[in-house]
């Protein structure tokens, strides 16, 4: 399995009243992870764009273990979770500068067609990218 690890910078701007992370921040890093996770195997999202494709979320979960504040450090690790002919998810988890797991989560995304959104396989559309998948995914 692979796991891409990407440092997610704090931003005063990201914490509530409390100085704590705010919760929805995470999906934001979600993303991040997912979209490091995509280069460090050579694809990337524009490209997908630019073939006519979008890869939206379908279902995301997160669960928060342990707050994270300004001012410490925070990672995002990320891999795929699974993959099949029309869905893939992918999990991550938030850990500060001590490594303690902060949240985890995964997202689902299908890939549809740019014009009318209707669901396409991933592995059709995109057979390298999806038998990539295949080979670093969780086992």
């Amino acid at each position: 399995m692979f796991i891409s690890t990407k440092e997610i910078q704090l931003l005063y701007a990201d914490t509530d009243m409390m100085g704590v992370i705010y919760h929805a921040n995470y999906l934001k890093w979600f993303e991040l992870g997912r979209t490091q996770l995509i280069e460090d195997i050579g694809f990337s999202y524009v490209s997908m764009e630019e073939a006519g494709y979008y890869a939206p979320v379908y279902d995301v979960n997160c669960t928060y273990k342990k707050a994270i504040r300004y001012g410490e450090k925070a990672f995002v690790h990320t891999w795929v979770e699974a993959v099949d002919r029309l869905k893939t998810v992918y999990g991550y988890s938030i850990v500060n500068g001590n490594d303690e797991v902060c949240a985890e989560g995964s997202t689902t995304h299908i890939v549809v067609r740019k014009d009318d959104f209707k669901p396409v396989q991933f592995k059709k559309a995109f057979p390298e990218w999806y038998q990539k998948y295949e080979e670093i995914k969780k086992k």
